[in-house]
This record gives C-alpha cells, sequence and structure tokens, in this order.
C-alpha cells in the first residue's frame, strides 16, 4: 500500500504543556486508524496539523502529491440560511463538475445521508442531523483521507449505526478520533493511542481495539518488568559508587557516567509507568431500601405539535438500570425531565417514594456558568471544602481526584475542554448523595480511562439508574433494560442492547417500524399451513419451555461473568466471553423463533 502521509518527529506545545514529542509515523492506503488517548494528549491538534489547519513546533508532515483531504471537526461552520441542498452543493464548489453532474452528485448523496426533505434550513435540524450532514460535506468531495474529530457526538444511536455502516464499506482512508469501543471494535484495522506512557509518545497496533488491547497489555507488562530489572542494576551500580571509585582509569570514569545514565533512564521509565493517572468517579448512594423510587401513571407530554409520551405508566426500584435509546428527537431527554421534576406531565402523575434523592446530569452542560472560576465550579457552595460522604475535604484534594491541577483553579470554566467540564459535573453529583441517577449522554468528551471508571461505579452503585448514551459499550455493561422511544408517544422495551440492535437491523432490513417484543402479534394462519405436528416436533415443542430456560440461564451466567473485574481487566478472556454471549443470544432468538412455528402449525 502506498503511503499519504508521513509523520516525521512531530512535537507540538500547547502554552508551556507540552502535547507530543518528535512522534512519527506514516498513514497509508486503506487505513482505517482510531486515534485515541488520554484528554490533553493533542489527539485534536494533531488532526489539524494533518489538515494545515496548524503548524507543529518541530518535525514536518509529508503528504502524497495532489492528496485530497478532507476534515469533519467538533463543531460545524454551517450558515443557518442555508437549506441541506445548498450545503452538499457548497462542499462541490471547488470541484471541476457542470451542473448537471453536481445536481446527480447531491441527489445521490441525499440518500445516503437519509434525508427526507432537501430544501430544509440548516438552522432547524438537530445536532444529530447537522453532524450527518457535516460528514457528508466531506464525503461528497471523495477524498483519498478522511480526518474526522469526535463524530459520534451529538449523533443518536441510530446515526451511529449509520456511520459505522458506512466507513465498514469505505473505500477511502481514515484517522478517526473517538472513545466509543464499539465503534473502534467495528470499524478500525489500525489503533494508534497518543500517550506518554510510551517511549515513543503513542503506540501503534494492527487491527481492531480489542487486538489493541490485548497488544497493550503485552507491552506495559514488559515495561513493567523492565523498570524491575532496570532497579536492580541501578541498585548495584548505586552500592559500588557508594565505595567511593576513583576515575583514574577510563573504564572506571566509563562506569562512572553509565550509572549515572541509568539512574535517568529508571527515572524516565518510572514516570512513564506512572503516568496514566485517571479521575476517580465514585457516587454517593442513599442505600435506600424502598421497592419504589418512582412511579408514573399514565403520563403524557407533547412540546410543539408532537407528541412525545403517550400514557407512559413505570415503576423504578432500587437495582434498575435502564438504557433509554431512539431517534434524536423522540423524547428521551423530555422524559429524564419529567422524571426530574423540571417538566410537568400534561396528563397522569409522577410519584416519588418518600425523601428520594434524585440527581440528574444534562447533556448541555448549562449548570456551568462559563465565568465561574474551577475552584468555584468544584465547590458550588463557594469554600475551600466540599462534603463527600459525611467527610470534609479540601478543594485542592477534591480537585486531583477529579484530575485537576492545583494551579488550574482560578482559571474560567471556559477556558476547560469539553472532557474538563464534564468532570466538573460528574463531580458536582458525587457530591449529592442520590437514588436515582438521571444521566443525559455523560460520556460525551471524556476519554476512555476515564469512561472505564465510569462505568465500573455505575456497575457498583446500589440505586436506580437512568442512562441515555449512544455508546453501546457502556449500556451493555450497565443497563439491565433498554427502552425504546419512537417519537410518537410510544415505547418498547428489551432486554438489553443486544436485542434492540437486533430489532433496529431488522426493522431497516424490513423498512418496517420496531415493535415491542414484549407484545405477542398474532399471525395470519395462510391456506397450506400443516395442522398436525410429527412425532419428533410434538417432542420438541414439549421440551421447548425447558430448553430456553436452560439457554436463558447460561446466557445469564455469562452475563454476570462479563461484570467480574477480573474479567474486564483480562481482554483475552472478556473477547471470548463475548463471542460466547452473542452466540448464545443468537441460540436464544432462534429457540424463541422455532417456538412460534411449532405453535401456528396447531394454531
Amino acid at each position: 500500500m502506498s503511503i499519504l502521509v508521513s509523520i516525521q518527529n512531530l512535537t507540538k506545545f500547547f502554552g508551556t504543556k507540552m502535547l507530543f514529542q518528535n512522534i512519527s509515523f506514516g498513514l497509508h492506503e486503506g487505513e482505517k486508524l482510531g486515534l485515541i488517548g488520554p484528554n490533553g494528549t493533542g489527539k485534536s491538534t494533531l488532526l489539524k496539523i494533518l489538515m494545515g489547519d496548524e503548524g507543529p513546533d518541530e518535525g514536518e508532515v509529508i503528504l502524497k502529491k495532489g492528496i485530497h483531504l478532507a476534515y469533519v471537526a467538533q463543531t460545524d461552520s454551517f450558515k443557518d440560511n442555508i437549506t441541506v441542498e445548498d450545503a452538499l452543493m457548497s462542499a462541490l464548489s471547488e470541484q471541476d463538475l457542470d451542473d448537471d453532474q453536481r445536481s446527480v452528485k447531491v441527489k445521490r448523496y441525499l440518500s445516503l445521508l437519509e434525508f427526507e426533505n432537501a430544501t430544509q434550513k440548516v438552522s432547524a435540524l438537530s445536532g444529530g442531523w447537522r453532524k450527518r450532514l457535516a460528514i457528508s460535506c466531506c464525503l461528497i468531495q471523495e477524498p483519498e483521507l478522511l480526518l474526522m474529530d469526535e463524530p459520534t457526538n451529538h449523533l443518536d444511536m441510530e446515526g451511529v449505526l449509520w456511520l459505522e455502516q458506512l466507513l465498514k464499506n469505505a473505500k477511502f482512508a481514515f484517522v478517526i478520533i473517538t472513545h466509543d469501543r464499539f465503534f473502534l471494535e467495528n470499524t478500525t484495522n489500525r489503533i494508534v493511542e497518543l500517550s506518554p506512557r510510551y517511549a515513543a509518545g503513542f503506540l501503534k497496533t494492527e487491527g481492531n481495539y480489542s487486538v489493541f488491547l490485548e497488544k497493550r497489555e503485552v507491552y506495559l507488562l514488559e515495561q513493567e518488568k523492565q523498570e524491575i530489572i532496570l532497579s536492580n542494576k541501578v541498585r548495584r551500580e548505586t552500592e559500588w559508587l557508594r565505595q567511593g571509585p576513583k576515575a583514574r582509569t577510563t573504564k572506571s570514569k566509563y562506569r562512572i557516567e553509565g550509572a549515572y545514565d541509568l539512574q535517568d533512564e529508571l527515572t524516565e521509565l518510572k514516570q512513564r509507568n506512572r503516568s496514566d493517572r485517571s479521575v476517580h468517579f465514585d457516587f454517593d448512594s442513599n442505600d435506600r431500601k424502598s421497592k419504589i423510587l418512582i412511579k408514573t401513571h399514565q403520563i403524557s407530554k407533547t412540546l410543539g405539535d408532537k407528541k412525545l409520551i403517550e400514557k407512559l405508566s413505570m415503576k423504578i426500584s432500587p437495582g434498575m438500570k435502564i438504557g433509554l435509546v431512539g431517534k434524536n428527537g423522540s423524547g428521551k431527554s423530555t422524559l429524564m425531565r419529567l422524571l426530574a421534576g423540571k417538566l410537568k406531565p400534561d396528563e397522569g402523575e409522577i410519584k416519588l417514594g418518600w425523601n428520594v434523592q434524585v440527581v440528574d446530569f444534562e447533556q448541555d452542560r448549562s449548570q456551568l456558568n462559563p465565568n465561574d472560576s474551577v475552584k468555584n465550579a468544584l465547590s458550588p457552595t463557594g469554600t475551600d471544602t466540599v462534603l463527600y460522604r459525611g467527610k470534609s475535604i479540601h478543594i485542592v484534594s477534591w480537585a486531583c481526584k477529579l484530575l485537576f491541577k492545583p494551579e488550574q483553579l482560578e482559571s474560567p470554566v471556559s477556558s476547560l475542554s469539553g472532557g474538563e467540564q464534564a468532570r466538573i459535573l460528574i463531580g458536582r453529583l458525587m457530591l449529592q448523595p442520590a437514588d436515582v441517577l438521571l444521566l443525559d449522554e455523560p460520556t460525551n468528551d471524556l476519554d476512555i480511562p476515564s469512561l472505564e471508571i465510569l462505568e465500573n461505579t455505575l456497575v457498583d452503585f446500589p440505586g436506580a439508574i437512568i442512562l441515555v448514551t449512544h455508546d453501546r459499550y457502556l449500556l451493555d455493561r450497565i443497563a439491565n433494560q433498554i427502552v425504546c422511544m419512537d417519537g410518537t408517544g410510544g415505547v418498547a422495551h428489551y432486554a438489553d442492547i443486544h436485542q434492540w440492535l437486533r430489532a433496529y437491523q431488522l426493522s431497516k432490513k424490513d423498512n418496517k417500524p420496531q415493535k415491542d417484543k414484549t407484545k405477542t402479534v398474532p399471525k395470519p394462519v395462510t391456506k397450506g399451513v400443516r395442522k398436525k405436528l410429527s412425532f419428533k416436533e410434538k417432542y420438541e415443542l414439549e421440551h421447548m419451555e425447558d430448553t430456553i430456560h436452560k439457554a436463558e440461564a447460561e446466557l445469564s451466567h455469562i452475563k454476570e461473568k462479563i461484570q467480574d473485574p477480573k474479567v474486564i481487566a483480562n481482554p483475552i478472556e472478556m473477547k471470548a466471553l463475548c463471542e460466547k454471549l452473542n452466540g448464545l443470544q443468537e441460540k436464544v432468538d432462534k429457540l424463541y423463533v422455532r417456538w412460534d412455528e411449532l405453535e401456528n402449525i396447531v394454531s
């Protein structure tokens, strides 16, 4: 494969902070590269350097002659008064095409984009549809290399699946920054992690995300072994130095210099091995024993002329962890605001148990004042301490727990990255004892290490959680039921995210709306259908419930094993269990289909 971009000895500073130093690697044809790393390691800056929007402090980027690049930034720059069709036409302005060719191309991409109204104003689009349009404005240029910075942010689950399928079939090379681990697993063939923990400043592996996890584990174990070996060597050389050798010979002088070099090398290796600090999330629970925390009875809500919720009744109890899915605008955030008491239902009622504490996280971050200092944002009372789990903690210690440096405390919130602002909001939630957590897109801008800590915390939370996110990995680990909102007031219930994904894929294939799996839909009996079962089929039908019960018990056992911290820390075992889980889920689904077939014969 020919090389498209050569990155040679790049170094970049942000103020006095070094983002990366002397990194070198190439991007080739067919490259489907996932660019990951902790927040602040320079991922977005690297993409801007590749596009030529920023320059490196040292090193160079060599592009293939005549290469065409396209870049999907985190935020779009559309003029609000233009239409969807105008935006796509504008993206073709630099291509040598006549009006008819442009028109044909725009119509093709409108179909790919799944827009129903090409004359709709961009200003009327939701964040998710604006993101789809931004992606399509790059795709329509047919680049050889597409650079994407967090393209799944603002997309709903269906938008994420749309983009995933598009990139799976892509003929062009791409580099994508994303923290969506399922997305990385399903679309990439190489992973690069920028991190100071690596001697080269990055680790590049061939294969998708699960392969990367295996190879990274090997690398880090080797670094730990190297630290032990080097520590022993330095100890011996230090003991020799303490004997006061005189540098009378060239050999002695060389050994003395070598001993000091070893000490420097060990110090550097220790710093690398300890550089990946992780944020500490731990929500304060009331540990309430009440059976019912929130009860909704026949609630309905209409916004404008759109009915989002119709006669919804549900009971929320401790231990329930509900994942809300559905298109943007289907009513997920509206339901969250109803449960938080920020909106009133048009009909029906919402009752909270006695003294139940509901804490919510809103994705628009309107709770943060951009002019506030980080200190005031972390301590809503404005004091030098915060009260966490009944204990007083100094604001500096609290800031460090959330990975903020003491010198950041007087900086304005507006100077923080999206991930840092998300950490402040999650930190505020941690200070509030809660029975119910309402989390609306809490993962936006969080890096993968922070996501893993958040997941572990939510798994252990004893109260109830209502979660809106397009992160399938998070939903798979956290949610013990999925509620899909259809945008017209209806809901459908699913056991887990995998069941919903299969239903969604079938509905797309058949071009039919999803149906609630909990409801039995009578099937018409067509002419020619047998009315009797064979002896073998009769035996199969009689034992079908037991067969399904055993298969579901095995499935439940695997799900429990996947939650084990020891398994989570072992990527090889995790991968094997996930493959087994998928096979068992498919087996259960086929058994239910077969059960329907047998019952229809005798019905």
